[in-house]
């Protein structure tokens, strides 16, 4: 009923989680059977380790979060080596989240992941709005973002993921790109460039001044460029942006999603991402529906 693909990616159900929200899977297993799951995508992996940004560097707003964590990770070598190896076991999607602040270093992260059986695909990151060298450099430029996923696929063979930016003026022109270069799908929105000011300190709420916009208040944004992006390209679509119930998650569908992520909703309700694939049952069944991908791309 729920069952959908996404190029060679087989899913049980559509709903994915979002990088940086989820860890590496492990710290929400004592909340949710982490196989009921369509797949998780694991936090930011660049080629070495990373503090990531000073504190504060998350702050709430209105119907939503700033973040500025920076990909603070372990590095390639210690997922590779220890990780890998403790979740390998979980019978659904794992897919690695890949960064970098170079295309050679993309290309390295990408080429060790290729060799790890257990994983099938990666997400490569081109659109991060809080690290101050790559990330969203690459997201933003039509040319650029062609490059460095033409240089991935070029040592990657496994289903290629591209997250892409809200931030530039045509979304559609960079997915069109990424398609010509060899992505397989392209997963969107990553978080928006945004800013909050504590008054009273007179002084931003972040340690970096500016961070990526999450939550519900991104969710019509991330709906409108879904559906635009969906019409334009011929691979699969994976929306995410201030999914928080199965309503929300039927909104991305319904607007040409394939799939989609949980993302800032974890933080809320570490077992959300259930209660939406539970959600999608009742209102499949509710409707009469036998096949979830009846509806997707139906507005």
């Amino acid at each position: 009923m729920l069952d959908v693909k996404i190029h060679n990616l087989s899913l049980k159900n559509p709903v994915l989680t979002a990088s940086g929200t989820f860890g590496y899977g492990e710290e929400f297993a004592d909340f949710i059977d982490l196989e009921r799951l369509g797949g998780f995508i694991v936090k930011g992996t660049t080629g070495s380790h990373r503090e990531g940004n000073p504190y504060p560097r998350m702050a709430e707003t209105p119907s939503g979060m700033l973040n500025a964590v920076g990909l603070q990770n372990g590095g390639v070598e210690k997922f590779c080596s220890e990780v890998y190896h403790r979740i390998k076991h979980l019978q659904t999607n794992i897919i690695v989240n890949v960064s970098g602040s170079s295309i050679e270093e993309y290309c390295s992260v990408a080429e060790q992941i290729n060799e790890l059986e257990h994983i099938p695909a990666i997400e490569l990151n081109i659109s991060c709005p809080n690290v101050k060298k790559g990330g969203m450099g690459f997201g933003t430029d039509p040319q650029m973002a062609a490059q460095v996923v033409s240089e991935v696929r070029k040592v990657y063979h496994k289903t290629l993921i591209v997250k892409l930016t809200p931030n530039v003026t045509s979304i559609v022109e960079i997915a069109k790109a990424v398609e010509g270069a060899g992505a397989d799908s392209v997963s969107l929105i990553n978080t928006m460039l945004g800013m909050a000011i504590d008054v009273e300190r007179r002084r931003p709420m972040l340690s970096t001044i500016t961070g990526g916009l999450s939550g519900p208040a991104v969710k019509p944004v991330a709906v409108r460029m879904v559906w635009q992006v969906a019409h334009a390209v011929q691979i699969p679509v994976i929306g995410l942006g201030g999914i928080a119930s199965a309503a929300d998650a039927l909104e991305f569908l319904m607007a040409g999603a394939k799939a989609i992520q949980v993302g800032t909703a974890n933080f809320i309700d570490p077992a959300i991402t259930v209660k939406i694939v539970d959600g999608l049952t009742d209102y499949c069944k509710r409707h009469g529906i036998s096949d979830i991908n009846e509806i997707i791309g139906i507005v």
